[in-house]
């Protein structure tokens, strides 16, 4: 069985940064659906932990579609896709063209082998299905996504053939990498939670690998980096809680600060390893901002130059 896009044919692989921020998110959702997004694709994949973004990515690329496992615990019953089971195909000619499954989620209500019956008979009949933890349902399947997404650091953009990529790969990457994402974050927040109200307000987000880049427009900062690590580095030695409050808000142990990716973090602020900043502030010329970058893990050859290629800033 084959649904690929007529225009998508020679895409194969692409790699993007994860962005954290509920923003970012979204709008790399917008820019997948547009590069990639075919409409002969009616098979989407989507590969991820709880809590890497999978949702916001899906609101960014198909905007007003309902969520059946919506973050505000408001979950659609019953689950739409089941009803075409019992349905004629003529009779579900008004039936919604586009479906959206958390296989995770759906798995404690309904029969796997029935969720992927529903899937397949949605697909045959034209009907676009995003599904996510794609990598549980396809041994039922038995047949590939037309577009693969996996979430973890990066997100993996690929249009699988026969010869692959199989699901299952994908979630090896996604779901070891994911880790660096979360430490990442929570040292970024960290980073922002003791700086001056001032800075913390005019700083826009990036990303690099195993770690995140604060932007400063027009005036480089006059903060202390070693000062700024040190507090950094005791509130990570303390093991902090970090909980989640709402959409735009998390706790620092009993301390309340905003965030736009409040899921995206590691449960206290002792689970960040190797956290550093490279102590310096990039100039960039073009853009008329300072960079500092911070890092997450195990050093890395040549880290002096921070391997900058930050993208999507908010």
């Amino acid at each position: 069985m084959s649904f690929s896009g007529r225009m998508q044919n020679s895409h194969y692989y692409t790699v993007f940064f994860a962005p954290r921020g509920r923003n970012r998110i979204y709008d790399l959702g917008m820019q997948i659906a547009q590069m990639y997004l075919s409409p002969y694709d009616l098979l989407i994949g989507i590969i991820g932990e709880a809590g890497s973004g999978k949702s916001m990515l899906i609101k960014g690329m198909f905007p007003g579609l309902e969520l059946t496992n919506d973050d505000n615990g408001v979950n659609v019953r019953p689950l739409p896709i089941l009803d075409l089971l019992d349905q004629d195909e003529e009779e579900g000619f008004f039936t919604a063209h586009t479906y959206h499954i958390d296989i995770r989620f759906e798995a404690a209500f309904t029969q796997i082998h029935e969720l992927a019956d529903a899937i397949l008979l949605a697909v045959q009949r034209g009907k676009r299905v995003i599904v996510e933890h794609f990598d549980m349902i396809y041994p039922f399947l038995k047949v590939n996504a037309n577009l693969l997404i996996g979430m973890g650091e990066e997100i993996i953009i690929t249009r699988p053939n026969v010869f692959g990529p199989q699901p299952q790969e994908i979630h090896e990457i996604v779901s070891k990498s994911v880790v660096y994402r979360r430490m990442a974050h929570t040292a970024e927040d960290l980073c922002e939670f003791f700086m001056s109200e001032e800075d913390c307000n005019r700083c826009r987000h990036g990303d690099v690998k195993h770690g995140f880049v604060l932007a400063f427009d027009k005036e480089m900062p006059t903060f202390d980096l070693d000062e700024l690590e040190e507090k950094v580095k005791a509130a990570i030695e303390a093991d902090l809680p970090i909980s989640f409050i709402d959409d735009e808000h998390i706790l620092i142990g009993s301390d309340l600060h905003p965030c736009t990716g409040p899921r995206t973090h590691v449960p206290s602020t002792g689970c960040v390893e190797g956290f550093r900043l490279i102590k310096r502030f990039f100039y960039d010329p073009i853009n008329n901002r300072y960079l500092l970058a911070g890092r997450v893990g195990k050093v890395t050859h040549n880290e002096s130059n921070a391997e900058l290629n930050d993208i999507s800033l908010e």
